[in-house]
């Protein structure tokens, strides 16, 4: 063999060993904060996931397994017992009891978002022995397994340790060793993290799941660099500096699903996307209307509704990959609505303007819509497409975008006249959209995601009611009456469910989760 050729060979197997066990991922936008009771964004959650665990998560079939939780039994109307794993280590060696679950649920009740709600809905937490622990509720809890399943388990003493007893607030832009710092009984123990660089984690090879041959995949080492410019993001799948990518623009699906280089992975989200509007004060902050609010008129809402051209939307921004939806539910379907109910209120533009002039706005208003710029598939361009339909009518809307690290905590503090949200990513059942962004905002939890902060009495009633209704007939008979006073009042404007498009190097095998949530646990490369 010619000497130029062994030393290209030779580069080459170097290169290769060099990546050998680490894999290396991307998306456009990085985790909030490594608190894992401090912000329920899913992408956060999922990075903490690799960290911490639940008492119960879901499978590839999207069922609940046990995982923290061996097994679990409803000993009454109101109480459940579960009996914990063990032979679990945290990450620093100390032993997993069930001291740690009862600090990690009365920790979660102290959060600023809806690991409140979620920690409440799972009731008062108390240990029966090391490995038991009873949960009583306020009321009967028809979801339970999926409230417990969404509060992550911490060292009750690495908190102590580290003075991280309560949650990080990001609304009153708190810092904490929390923040930066992640210690949990997870597949991946933290390496480093460098916010908006690159975050590291290594296989935990005393994770209790390796034992249970939970784990499949041969990544031994993860490498996370968020890139916030697409084309940037695809050039490095391209040129082998990335195995995978979480989000690729989704023009280019097409394109790479043609490359034999690559390989699409592709599924509806558990996810509605949908447009809020503040309906609580009696002036708007971002708006050219003074001593008044628009948007807590119905027509006002109903006139944006009917500008809206969600074909438009799917056809010119989302290239194909959305589901226009008349319903504001991750999954209709899941939450057992009639197809019925799907039914959007008609595009109408000339009705949108006869109802601007009988609320008042013959001319429109102005006002700012904001969004995030690294959350959603295509959000900017959502919103910059929704201004233009809007300008239609006569609005004047300026489009405002920012990092979800900067626009969460102000939607949390309600800082918003007009925005986009986004709700789903896990549970398909009614009650874990309509409580936390549909009810009114109170001390339990519920209506922390209102970032409108309407208050509709008799939506509040009935979603008490579903909240504990042990009878499923009867329930979902709420949860449809619940959902058609939210078409009626039009109270947000649901737009769509995303298809989610995952991209990998052909050789890349990865399991496409309607959460979209990456298990790298499950990839092999």
């Amino acid at each position: 063999m010619p000497i130029r050729a062994l030393i290209l060979c030779l580069a080459v197997f170097a290169a290769a060993a060099a990546h050998a066990g680490n894999l290396r991922w991307s998306s456009q936008g990085d985790a909030t904060t490594l608190d894992p009771h401090s912000q329920n964004e899913s992408f956060t959650n999922g990075i903490n996931n690799l960290v911490y665990e639940y008492l119960a998560t879901r499978g590839k079939d999207m069922q609940f397994q046990p995982t923290l939780a061996t097994s679990w039994k409803n000993t009454g109307p109101l109480t459940w017992i579960f009996h914990l794993r063990k032979g679990v280590k945290f990450h620093d060696g100390t032993p997993f009891t069930a001291d740690d679950v009862v600090f990690s649920f009365d920790r979660a009740r102290l959060s600023s978002v809806t690991f409140k709600l979620y920690a409440n809905q799972s009731g008062t937490v108390k240990k029966i022995d090391d490995h038991t622990v009873e949960f009583t509720t306020p009321v009967p809890n028809p979801v339970m397994i999926e409230s417990i399943g969404s509060i992550f388990v911490m060292s009750r003493r690495w908190a102590e340790k580290h003075g991280v007893l309560k949650p990080q607030d990001l609304t009153k832009k708190e810092d904490s060793f929390a923040q930066r710092n992640a210690m949990g009984t997870g597949p991946y123990r933290l390496v480093s993290y460098e916010p908006g660089v690159k975050t590291a984690h290594a296989k935990n090879n005393d994770w209790w799941g390796i034992r249970e041959g939970l784990y499949e995949g041969n990544a031994t080492t993860l490498e996370y660099r968020p890139i916030g410019n697409a084309s940037t993001r695809m050039a490095a799948l391209k040129s082998g500096s990335l195995d995978f990518v979480l989000d690729p623009p989704v023009q280019d699906v097409a394109a790479l699903r043609a490359d034999p280089a690559l390989r699409i992975w592709d599924g509806a989200e558990v996810r509605i996307i949908m447009i809020g509007f503040d309906q609580w004060r009696d002036e708007l902050a971002h708006a050219d209307v003074k001593g008044a609010n628009p948007f807590k008129d119905r027509r006002v809402r109903m006139a944006l509704y009917q500008a809206t051209d969600v074909e438009a939307l799917k056809r010119t921004v989302m290239r194909g990959m959305s589901i226009p939806t008349g319903i504001p539910l991750p999954d209709p379907k899941g939450g057992g609505i009639p197809e019925s109910h799907e039914k959007r209120h008609p595009h109408d533009p000339a009705a949108a303007k006869r109802l601007l002039a009988e609320a008042g706005y013959p001319n429109g208003f102005g006002f700012t819509l904001h969004c995030p710029n690294d959350r959603y598939v295509n959000d900017e361009k959502i919103c910059v497409a929704l201004a233009g339909m809007w300008a239609k009518i006569g609005m004047q809307v300026r489009v405002e975008v920012m990092p979800k690290a900067q626009y969460f905590p102000r939607a949390t503090k309600r800082d918003f006249s007009a925005f986009m949200s986004g709700w789903g990513g896990g549970s398909s059942d009614a009650i874990f959209l309509l409580k936390p962004t549909m009810h009114s905002p109170n001390t339990q939890g519920a209506g922390d995601a209102n970032y409108g902060g309407f208050r509709n009495e008799a939506l509040d009633a009935l979603i008490d009611r579903i909240d504990g209704d042990m009878d499923l007939a009867r329930r979902q008979g709420l949860i449809n009456e619940a959902i058609g006073i939210l078409q009626s009042e039009v109270h947000v404007i649901p737009l769509h469910r995303q298809v989610i498009p995952w991209v990998s190097r052909a050789g890349v095998t990865v399991h496409h989760l309607p959460t979209n949530q990456f298990r790298p646990e499950w990839a092999r490369f």
